[in-house]
């Protein structure tokens, strides 16, 4: 048995998985920041919480970090260094390894260094200096707003004019709306192609194996229409290392070492005939990868993630097949409205229509209260008979998982469990995972045969 200690500095997002390591047999505290009283209600009733991460510090044996915020700033890979430095084991990352998410051109420079083709970008600090580049060298590009609203994700905008035409457009729509808020933005080429993204845990010394394939969904409705989310679900299967990983990770792996990074490191791509080209990165767990990642995992998480983070190889067992992941949401997501949460989601009970299977749902903003009293009657107590309730403020409920031999079977089952959720005004995207047999425009030919014709699996 092992003690975690599982922090959220900034808003609170591994619940499920602290919930999972509990299960298993470990002692476990979750520590989320007091930023929002409604946020810090996430995962109660499921695990026992921690009043003070760093006053934990000496009972965990493993500290695990779900993100690089230390509220509104960057930092928890540096927290996560001076941890190490002092012996403790720890899942997080490095100041270096954060950066790589947090500034997009030291992220393109860094894989360039390192070997790594990338596509033609540029960073600007004026609006007007964009749009005359864009009108000098006229080309389809995709916009990338820098400062705190990057993770915004519906202001990413993917060009659709040959021209830039579009593009000059919406630039001139942002310098109105949101100059005040955006300290820069990244103008990047747009290619056609698979988006893929590599995923690989480290453990100090390199990768582990095997590695992680994955495609996110991240606009709201089916068919990529709407506005971007952080992510509507993902379908996914482990392999060993393949091209799409050596052209990639692969040739980090000497600097992911020499940082002696722990945790979860995963590339967004555009992969065509020509080349593969990283987007950008995620230097921790993805939402809801890790989610579906836990669901092909056959080692026990717990026992992984002691593994990595004491520098061993945890001889990861997976499943076979494909995993799918679908995310079940409630107004006002993806956009923050306070009054119609209060008014449709806040407190709504979580129904299930055969509540035998609860336990196989991946929690996100969820608490767990004593039936017909909220908020629980002690804080911090766990209630492993009580109903669930939405939490937090974003109407991001449940991830409903299936795994199968084929990609269609793991759909099946994950909208079989979609299907078994009963709120009023929920709503998830029903086509995770069709991208892997069919294009955009449901013909034959989707990103499985492409990436195995181009001989990148």
């Amino acid at each position: 048995m092992t003690n975690f200690l599982f922090c959220s500095l900034d808003a609170p997002l591994i619940a499920d998985i602290a919930w999972r390591v509990e299960r298993e047999g470990h002692d476990v505290r979750y520590f989320i920041s007091n930023h929002h009283p409604a946020e810090r209600e996430i995962g109660d009733g499921f695990v026992t919480k921690s009043e003070d991460w760093r006053a934990d510090v000496e009972w965990a044996d493993v500290v695990v970090f779900d993100d690089i915020w230390d509220g509104s700033d960057v930092g928890t890979g540096k927290i996560s260094e001076g941890l190490r430095a002092e012996g403790h084991a720890v899942v997080g990352g490095t100041e270096l390894t954060d950066r790589l998410e947090d500034d997009r051109g030291f992220a393109m420079e860094t894989l360039e260094e390192h070997g790594v083709e990338t596509l033609p970008h540029r960073e600007f600090e004026s609006f007007q200096a964009g749009i005359e580049y864009v009108r000098e060298n006229p080309a389809p590009y995709v916009v990338k707003p820098l400062g705190e609203v990057q993770n915004v994700k519906r202001l990413l905008y993917v060009g659709r004019e040959d021209d830039g035409s579009d593009v000059v457009s919406v630039l001139e729509a942002y310098e109105k709306a949101w100059g005040h808020r955006m300290k820069g933005f990244q103008l990047q080429r747009r290619v056609e192609g698979v988006e893929v993204a590599i995923c690989g845990f480290c453990n100090g010394d390199g990768f582990v194996e095997p590695i992680n394939v994955n495609f996110e969904h991240k606009k709201l409705f089916p068919s990529n229409i709407g506005p971007s989310t952080g992510e509507m679900g993902t379908s996914m299967f482990w392999t060993d290392r393949c091209p799409l990983f050596e052209q990639t990770l692969g040739k980090l792996e000497p600097l992911l070492a020499e940082e002696g990074y722990v945790g979860s490191m995963d590339v967004n791509c555009i992969v065509n005939a020509d080349g593969v080209y990283p987007l950008e990165f995620t230097p921790r767990f993805g939402y809801p990868s890790i989610y579906i990642q836990e669901e092909g995992m056959e080692t026990p998480i717990g026992e992984f993630f002691e593994a990595i983070a004491n520098g061993r190889d945890p001889d990861l067992q997976v499943h076979s097949g494909y995993q799918v992941g679908v995310r079940v949401c409630m107004p006002p997501f993806p956009y923050d409205d306070e009054r119609l949460f209060d008014e449709t989601t806040r407190n709504a009970p979580v129904a299930l229509d055969d509540d035998s299977v609860r336990d196989e749902y991946h929690i996100e903003d969820v608490k767990r209260v004593p039936v017909g009293e909220d908020p629980p009657a002690t804080a911090g107590a766990v209630y492993p008979d009580g109903q669930w309730r939405v939490a937090g403020t974003s109407g991001i409920v449940l991830v409903a998982t299936g795994k199968g031999e084929t990609m269609r079977e793991a759909q099946e089952r994950a909208y079989d469990r979609a299907r078994n959720v009963l709120m009023p005004n929920c709503f998830y995207r029903t086509d995770i995972g069709d991208r892997w047999y069919t294009d955009a425009s449901d013909r034959p030919g989707g990103d499985g045969d492409r990436l195995q014709a181009w001989g990148y699996l």
